[in-house]
């Protein structure tokens, strides 16, 4: 498996830095993408072996005519470039992940932020699903391949069927469809390994 990202890359969690481990082989570069207020940060935050990179700042009065905190009332903060994370995964594999900004008017960074990625994780609100349509149509228009993880909250409905779900997305029958915890590490790695299968399963031949 391929990657544009770098070859190394240092942090400091917890004043100590910390290096690419001897087994890594496979570099990939990872969208973690969604409507605002998803759980992007979240997610990258409970996986990430680095201390995680966040732009976030405060919502102010000013942002609310063009930031829908509908169903995220209580969101104080917001990402305002991106955030950045590292994973290890078995096999040798380590993921970057990149979270976007999930407001429309920060798309003009979609490009520069998605370059040389080879995939995306888009995070969706069941209790909001039509939020998530603006940026899964981005993600099909670039022709990345991409995994659905619902992130669960606790008043979202749960009379829906994974049937039902995949046909409010309309999402192709191969796409992976999950559901996840973006606050637990365990959960959200195992929809970052749905994406990563799924980018194996459909890589080119010649790259196997």
């Amino acid at each position: 498996m391929a990657s544009a990202t770098s070859s190394t890359v240092d942090a400091q969690p917890g004043g100590t830095d910390v290096h690419l481990p001897d087994t890594a082989r496979d570099l990939v570069k990872i969208l973690v993408t969604g409507p605002f207020g998803v759980g992007k940060t979240t997610l990258i935050r409970s996986v990430s072996e680095i201390r995680p990179l966040h732009t976030e700042e405060q919502l102010t009065e000013a942002s609310v005519p063009v930031d829908d905190l509908a169903g995220v009332r209580d969101k104080s903060t917001t990402t305002v470039a991106i955030d950045f994370g590292r994973i290890s995964l078995p096999g040798g594999i380590v993921l970057y992940l990149f979270g976007t900004p999930g407001q429309e008017r920060f798309r003009p960074l979609w490009d520069d932020i998605s370059y040389g990625a080879l995939g995306a994780l888009v995070l969706v609100d069941a209790r909001r699903i039509d939020a998530s349509f603006d940026v899964l149509g981005l993600v099909e228009e670039t022709g990345l391949p991409y995994a659905v993880a619902f992130n669960t909250f606790p008043d979202a409905p749960r009379h829906h069927t994974p049937e039902q779900l995949r046909a409010a997305l309309d999402l192709e029958p191969t796409t992976p469809m999950v559901t996840c915890d973006a606050r637990e590490a365990d959960s959200s790695i195992d929809s970052l390994l749905a994406l990563v299968q799924h980018l194996i399963d459909h890589r080119p031949a010649e790259h196997r």
